[in-house]
């Protein structure tokens, strides 16, 4: 690589953080090109060399901080067959994720309406694969006999990555601490989500019977 495509490749990687910085502080509205430039130490004159204009430069976030995501949730599968363990290993996976992108999650949150897209892809495309093999680890489960067969797995998996994102959004926003800590939460959403798929092999008795 040549030093003046080096010199560019980090005044890109430059402005990229920046606007990172700005979009999550200021929201995509409130967001101007000037003090993006200001943020990278560089002139409006070069952001617009190698972003053609604020939506370019969004894009090109959008695929940083898909990246990002994906790799904090590349783990490989360590799955036990433990229900429990291995919910809570794929939670808290998925919580470092959360809590490393809070401030562009929250913003494209309440950008939903203005940017659906863009909201869409930040909050569930870099998770999309990650979602895709705990669907499975529960359809299996189904087959083993550990995981309810009336469950249907897909809607059962937003259930917990829902209450995770909601259990972020809630610690980020108090104004005083809450009164349990991030572990205990994810513990008790766990236990809750596992209590609620596990396979029980209690007889049920018919009503007929039962009298």
């Amino acid at each position: 690589m040549s030093r003046s495509t080096r010199s560019a490749t980090q005044t890109r990687d430059r402005l990229i953080g920046a606007a990172i910085e700005v979009f999550a502080t200021e929201g995509l509205q409130g967001a101007t090109t000037r003090e993006i430039a200001r943020v990278a130490a560089v002139n409006e004159v070069t952001l617009f060399r190698h972003f053609k204009n604020k939506n370019h430069l969004l894009q090109a976030v959008i695929e940083r901080v898909l990246a990002l995501q994906a790799e904090t949730l590349s783990q490989p599968e360590e799955w036990t067959q433990d229900l429990r363990i291995d919910l809570h290993h794929y939670a808290q996976v998925y919580n470092t994720m959360l809590e490393a992108h809070e401030a562009l999650i929250r913003m494209f949150i309440g950008e939903a309406k203005r940017h659906p897209e863009e909201a869409k892809r930040v909050i569930q495309e870099a998770a999309r694969p990650w979602r895709e093999k705990l669907i499975a680890y529960l359809q299996q489960g189904q087959q083993r006999g550990t995981v309810r067969p009336d469950l249907d797995p897909v809607p059962t998996v937003d259930l917990l990555t829902g209450m995770l994102l909601a259990g972020m959004l809630r610690r980020c926003a108090a104004p005083t601490p809450l009164s349990y800590s991030r572990d205990c939460y994810i513990d008790t959403a766990v236990d809750v989500f596992v209590q609620g798929v596990r396979a029980t092999h209690t007889a049920i008795p018919h009503p007929e019977t039962a009298l």
